[in-house]
This record gives C-alpha cells, sequence and structure tokens, in this order.
C-alpha cells in the first residue's frame, strides 16, 4: 500500500465521509469515530479498490462500518452523556443556532420517511450522487431506486411528512 494515496484519499474524501456518518449517526463523536474506522477499513484495501469509484466505494466502507457499529451496540446498552454534545465552536450562537434548528427540520422530515426513501434521499440529492451510483450504494437496480426517489420526493412535496 502506498501511503501517500491514502493520505490524498483522506484529505480529498474526509468531508464527504464525515458529512455522510454525521447524518447516519447524528451525533459528532461517533461520526469522528466511524470516519476513522472507515480509514482504516479502506487502508487495508487500498489495493481491492483500484479503477473503481473511490467516494461511492469510501461510502460503501463508512455505510458498512455504521451498520456493524448499530449491530454491536444492539448487544450491549450504554448511556451517553448529553454535556459533551454543546462543545464552543467560533460560529456566532445566532448562527450556531439557526444551523442546528435547520438540521433538526430537516430530519424532522426524512425520519418521517421509510428507511429505504431517507437513504436514497441522502445519496442522490444531499450527497449528488447519480442514480447508477446511488443504486449500486444501496444495493438495489435502477429502477428500483428511481421509483424510491419519485416516491420520496412525492412525501416530501405533498407534505404527507409534516407532524
Amino acid at each position: 500500500m502506498n501511503i501517500l494515496s491514502m493520505d490524498v484519499l483522506y484529505r480529498e474524501y474526509k468531508q464527504d465521509v464525515y458529512c455522510y456518518l454525521m447524518y447516519l449517526s447524528r451525533n459528532h463523536h461517533d461520526a469522528e469515530d466511524l470516519m476513522q474506522e472507515t480509514f482504516a477499513r479502506a487502508c487495508n484495501k487500498l489495493e481491492v479498490n483500484e479503477g473503481k469509484k473511490t467516494k461511492s466505494w469510501l461510502l460503501r466502507v463508512a455505510h458498512n462500518a455504521y451498520i456493524d457499529k448499530l449491530r454491536k451496540e444492539s448487544r450491549s446498552s450504554a448511556y451517553e452523556n448529553e454535556f459533551f454534545y454543546n462543545y464552543p465552536s467560533e460560529d456566532t450562537p445566532e448562527s450556531d443556532m439557526v444551523r442546528q434548528e435547520n438540521r433538526k427540520e430537516l430530519y424532522k422530515h426524512l425520519s418521517l420517511l421509510s428507511p429505504n426513501q431517507q437513504h436514497a434521499v441522502l445519496l442522490y440529492d444531499i450527497h449528488g450522487f447519480s442514480y447508477q451510483e446511488s443504486a449500486d450504494l444501496m444495493g438495489v437496480s435502477l429502477s428500483h431506486f428511481k421509483i424510491l426517489i419519485y416516491r420520496a420526493r412525492q412525501r416530501l412535496r405533498n407534505g404527507k411528512v409534516s407532524a
């Protein structure tokens, strides 16, 4: 494995992987831990990925790491300390509050969709993958993916997801 290529891979895709994991876990610390796990797994399989689309491959590795974390957590229970959730930032309190409210609103609407529809919207509309790449990441056919994204958008437009 080439250390330089792993460094380039990390620098280029760390933000995309973090944002994807942040959406899935909805926790900054878990997203960071999962991002570290993702790149550790990617480091072991870097030669296998030659010639494939790197971003989609990394997000697939990240998704698998997230699923493994959920399985592990289902076997044990842990209580989290919410004290560390409000860590200081350089943003103003107003902008931070607006960002949190927008994120909560987005999560509220997306959480009312089915898991497959959530995943489809996340991959295509938020991360900007093509239809085919998104379908491949989800492990479904292209036509099935198009149906998922269409129905998710219809539910969001018609307001059937609002509480």
